[in-house]
């Protein structure tokens, strides 16, 4: 099958920012280390969930489709939460980690969240009305919540997804553009700027669509009005940095074939990081280490995708799958 290299670089692209994402949680609270995690948070996660969303386009519900989708997402999150939750307890010595596979931990809600989307799409791909009633079961769901399976950011980036199934070949086209690279970076750019201000007007806790609206202490209106922004921000980020990402093929183009990896293996690197003491030095560096966090952060993602590394951890990350491959390759 070929590849896409814009795909790749894509997702590339988009998994390496959710490991600095979370090696940014490893610095000290300083404006612009605020600004810079604020600006990620803003757009990183829904570029995601909207990449997702176009490339399950062609989920149904075959035996094909929920075969994978079992063994593609559902056991690697039975396997990862577990993983995680037990190094975080027996290495980390951390406290209060209860209800493991029902509460998605951490960077393990995205796999819950994503087994979820796909279980519908059959539905949502029938009408475009799905995408508008997305958006609507997106700002509804706030005035109320649930945290059982991490339903809130299901429900809460449910219309990125939504928009990722109905990307056709002409908005595709576009984004790959010379034209809209462009406008991508004017739209990134006005966000970074943007972001500097978020802590004037919400916590930034309301990126995560994660706790429902009174957890913040807004109304329901005032929290949908809060939403309904976050989601123009949101799609605005998203769809810059499709327009911006290379369309050639390059060594960075090759890595993209092992997200799941990054994404996978990523927090046991940054949760270590902590619990030797990271985090403390660069309280003690101040700002300045907000390069070398971010370089790291960079330097791992790379280093996981690497072909040498990928291929080995993928036999945990996606065992099936693995198995599969290598029976056609040998």
């Amino acid at each position: 099958m070929t590849r896409d290299p814009w795909l790749d670089n894509l997702k590339m692209t988009l998994v390496t920012l959710v490991v600095v994402g979370h090696a940014l949680t490893l610095m000290p609270e300083e404006p612009l280390t605020e600004q810079v995690y604020d600006f990620f948070y803003y757009w990183h996660m829904p570029a995601f969930v909207l990449v997702s969303g176009y490339l399950s386009r062609g989920f149904t519900w075959s035996r094909k489709s929920l075969t994978g989708l079992l063994t593609g997402i559902a056991l690697p999150y039975f396997v990862f939460e577990f993983l995680l939750v037990m190094f975080r307890i027996h290495v980390g010595h951390e406290k209060g980690i209860e209800d493991i596979w029902l509460n998605p931990h951490w960077p393990m809600w995205y796999l819950a969240a994503l087994f979820q989307w796909r279980l519908i799409t059959p539905i949502l791909s029938k009408h475009w009305i799905a995408l508008p009633l997305s958006v609507v079961a997106s700002l509804l769901w706030g005035t109320a919540g649930s945290g059982f399976f991490d339903l809130n950011r299901t429900i809460g980036m449910l219309p990125f997804f939504t928009l990722g199934l109905y990307l056709g070949p002409r908005a595709v086209n576009f984004l790959r553009s010379n034209h809209g690279r462009e406008i991508g970076a004017g739209l990134l750019v006005g966000i970074f700027a943007f972001a500097a201000f978020t802590d004037e007007w919400i916590a930034t806790g309301w990126l995560y669509y994660s706790d429902a609206y009174a957890d913040f202490g807004a109304s329901a209106t005032e929290g949908i009005g809060i939403r309904l922004i976050l989601l123009a921000v949101a799609t605005a980020g998203a769809l810059g940095i499709l327009m911006v990402v290379p369309r050639k093929a390059s060594w960075f183009s090759r890595l993209g074939s092992a997200t799941l990896v990054v994404y996978l293996f990523h927090g046991f690197v940054v949760k270590g990081a902590f619990y030797v003491g990271y985090q403390d030095w660069t309280i003690d560096t101040g700002p300045w280490a907000l390069v070398p966090t971010i370089i790291g952060a960079i330097a791992l993602s790379v280093f996981l995708a690497w072909a040498p590394v990928s291929s080995r951890l993928a036999w945990l990350a996606d065992p099936v799958g693995s198995w599969k491959r290598h029976r056609t390759t040998s």
